[in-house]
């Protein structure tokens, strides 16, 4: 399975940081479940209030090329905070060919003390996991 990395931060009070925090748990993610990530399209200082951020549009346009089958996403609010943004986008990619758009996040420890990576209904109406 291909893949993409969408992440961004919403204003410039926030810190590179975020956008690394988010890569590095989405890259894990992908890696523990044999995902080949092909790039990551990275929006510093965009709300997702709007749609207009450039890599986010970026990512869009390029899923019509079937250039990747899923978006790993750190959390839904990354993708997009107005609803009706997220329901033409959600079905845009699914319109493309993207198959396991997903959300992933460290809600909980397992006994183990290992993160347990939740898969959620949602993003395109698909359970990944």
């Amino acid at each position: 399975m291909k893949a993409v990395i969408y992440a961004r931060y919403s204003s410039d009070s926030q810190r590179e940081e975020s956008i690394e925090g988010q890569l590095r748990e989405c890259t894990s993610f992908a890696e523990k479940n044999g995902i080949t990530v092909l790039r990551h399209y990275i929006d510093r200082a965009f709300s997702a209030k709007t749609d207009n951020r450039p890599e986010f549009q970026n990512m869009i346009k390029d899923s019509g090329k079937k250039l990747f089958d899923m978006v790993i996403v750190w959390k839904l609010d990354r993708f997009a905070r107005n609803r009706y943004d997220s329901a033409r986008y959600k079905s845009t990619l699914k319109k493309n060919g993207v198959k396991g758009c997903f959300r992933y996040r460290s809600y909980f420890r397992g006994r183990g003390g290992h993160h347990i990576g939740i898969c959620i209904r949602g993003l395109c109406g698909i359970l990944f996991c």
